[in-house]
């Protein structure tokens, strides 16, 4: 079985999919006076040209995702997959909340990377680090402006950084991902001459990575494939896809009464 997730996953969790212009800015209001978007905002240059307000509007994020709890949804789909031979999850969600709901980190594939490992700005040779689950953040509500101190790179004192996949991102450390697609690839391998279940949750046309991960598959496995699309809104599939209309929690509620 192989689970694919986008922002749609979350959102019965309470967390924002930041899509919708008019919601991301509800949530950073700071950001419209400036009249900054999101693909504006997730942007590298700003830990140059205003690491305090790069670090609020990640600094936010990083604390919304750790106080926040994985849904019902998780636990159904860990309880499903422990009844296949073999799974993996491929991901476009940087909250680790897979991985806090008690899947496996060998078994999961973070596209986008994850704002729970950081990394120096500067490239300097530090290996991936965490910040520590108590560490408190600082941040003026009315500017989204982070107070100092600001976390920096152990290792050369410069400028740290989230390690996600950002827009128009040359400094990405990509060591952690390129890890994490070996073992995809490495399960692909493996289980390629066994049928394969695809259930895709919540995945959006906007970066379309996980949808087009999904559709490739379905379209190149070398045996069986069954494809479920869970999405209430963008549900155009391929031919001989089950699509069910429903948001991710909905959807997977159905699943465990099923089993």
């Amino acid at each position: 079985m192989l689970i694919t997730a986008g922002a749609g996953m979350g959102i019965d969790s309470g967390l924002p999919d930041f899509r919708g212009i008019n919601g991301f800015w509800a949530k950073y209001p700071a950001l419209l006076k400036l009249g900054i978007n999101f693909e504006e905002m997730a942007s590298p240059h700003w830990f140059i040209d205003n690491p305090h307000l790069a670090w609020g509007f990640y600094s936010h994020r990083w604390m919304l995702y750790k106080k926040t709890q994985p849904h019902e949804g998780f636990a159904i789909l860990l309880n499903l997959v422990s009844t296949k031979r073999s799974f993996f999850v491929f991901t476009s969600n940087v909250d680790g909340h897979f991985q806090k709901a008690g899947f496996h980190e060998n078994h999961i594939l973070e596209c986008h990377g994850s704002i729970n490992h950081l990394q120096c700005f500067n490239n300097c040779g530090q290996a991936l680090w965490s910040l520590p689950e108590d560490y408190k953040f600082s941040i003026d509500q009315d500017t989204l402006l982070a107070k100092d101190p600001l976390p920096y790179c152990p290792s050369c004192r410069g400028i740290a950084r989230p390690n996600i996949l950002m827009f128009s991102d040359a400094s990405w450390d990509f060591v952690r991902g390129d890890e994490q697609k070996s073992n995809f690839t490495e399960w692909q391998n493996g289980n390629k001459f066994r049928s394969l279940t695809i259930i895709e949750i919540g995945a959006g046309i906007d970066v379309p990575t996980v949808r087009m991960t999904s559709e490739s598959l379905y379209r190149d496995w070398d045996k069986n494939v069954t494809f479920i699309r869970i999405n209430p809104q963008d549900f155009d599939s391929p031919p001989g896809t089950y699509v069910i209309k429903m948001s991710a929690l909905q959807a997977l509620r159905q699943f465990g009464k099923k089993k």
